[in-house]
């Protein structure tokens, strides 16, 4: 059997046993040499210092230290980056690709609840249930039978802005339902578009036409207010913007705003700043739901990013190309 490559974690010591429960922990050990006890959150640090020496393999995650060229130089023997979360631009720098050490990160995995929860709003927010539950619990009453007109999840018009890993997969979970669903994306063809079985359009289309607009879209200097008060003024009365991107992405003044007016409601589980302040009037306003960034991977959830890293690890230890790999050119256009 060939000796198992080196390994370090190097994220939040108290993550490790949510994202690798034991079972995942033993089959990753199966695959490295990795000791659960040492957790890299200073590179400096003597103890993280020896480890990063002879490692071959970092197993990254929330918390990771940065990878400048200080702490490279301190691990030559370091051949690959296992990131066990998603974006890898709060820790990663240009050194690391120029020093030809790849880079694999579970951002497929955490893509899935996140859509999930995407999914689950879009939904609710079809049938107001936001507005009808906080009508039942201030007034008590309801006209039980009644039909109620405007709402529905029959032919409505969902706009996903970004064809990334989430967009992706959303446009995948809304397939079974009646929905007409459309998506503004400058990175994406037809041809493309084609295969997600969606139209493409540009984003003032999408945003004059739905019902429904959900980002997904990385952020960027470009993407900074894609949302802002011409924008959300496109937007036809009674629609809903639901953002679990990137708080940035939406003009946060301009958008509360349109909220005070009462013309347009928000889902937003992203915010900026993040958290809000204490006094924000998004968190009072009655057509904005704010949740407390919980669509990405929680409680059981990050599992399934230390099993994507456990996949990855034994297909590095097998000498298998790697699935999920981060390539540096698309790393400016990714979340």
């Amino acid at each position: 059997m060939p000796e198992r490559p080196q390994a370090l974690f190097a994220m939040t010591a108290e993550n490790v046993p949510h994202v690798f429960p034991p079972e995942l922990l033993a089959r990753l050990r199966e695959s490295v040499a990795v000791d659960p006890a040492l957790v890299a959150h200073d590179f400096a640090e003597p103890r993280v210092r020896e480890a990063l020496a002879r490692a071959e393999v970092l197993i990254t995650g929330w918390g990771c230290p940065r990878l400048d060229t200080t702490a490279l130089d301190a691990a030559p023997r370091l051949r690959a980056v296992l990131h066990a979360a998603g974006s890898v631009k709060g820790f990663t720098t240009p050194e690391v690709w120029r020093r030809g050490i790849v880079v694999s990160s579970a951002a497929a995995a955490n893509a899935l609840p996140v859509a999930e929860y995407t999914l689950a709003m879009i939904l609710l927010a079809g049938k107001d249930v936001f507005a009808f539950r906080d009508r039942l619990r201030t007034g008590r009453d309801f006209p039980y039978g009644a039909l109620v007109p405007g709402i529905g999840n029959y032919g409505r018009r969902v706009g996903v802005v970004g064809a990334s890993r989430i967009g992706r997969r959303l446009i995948e979970l809304l397939r079974p339902y009646d929905l007409i669903v459309t998506l503004a994306d400058p990175y994406v063809d037809a041809s493309e578009t084609a295969r997600l079985g969606v139209p493409l359009v540009e984003l003032d289309e999408l945003l004059r036409t739905c019902d429904i607009v959900t980002l997904h879209a990385p952020q960027t200097p470009e993407t900074r207010h894609l949302v802002g008060a011409r924008e959300l003024a496109l937007m036809p009365s009674g629609s809903v913007l639901i953002n679990t991107a990137r708080g940035a992405l939406v003009d946060h003044d301009a958008l509360i705003e349109e909220l005070r007016s009462g013309r347009l409601s928000a889902v937003l589980d992203v915010t900026d700043p993040e958290p809000l302040p204490a006094d924000s009037p998004l968190l009072d306003l009655p057509n904005a739901f704010v949740t407390p960034h919980l669509a990405g991977s929680q409680g059981n959830e990050v599992a399934r990013l230390g099993r994507t890293v456990v996949e990855e690890a034994e297909r590095l230890s097998s000498g298998d190309d790697l699935l999920y790999t981060v390539d540096q050119a698309g790393l400016e256009r990714a979340a």
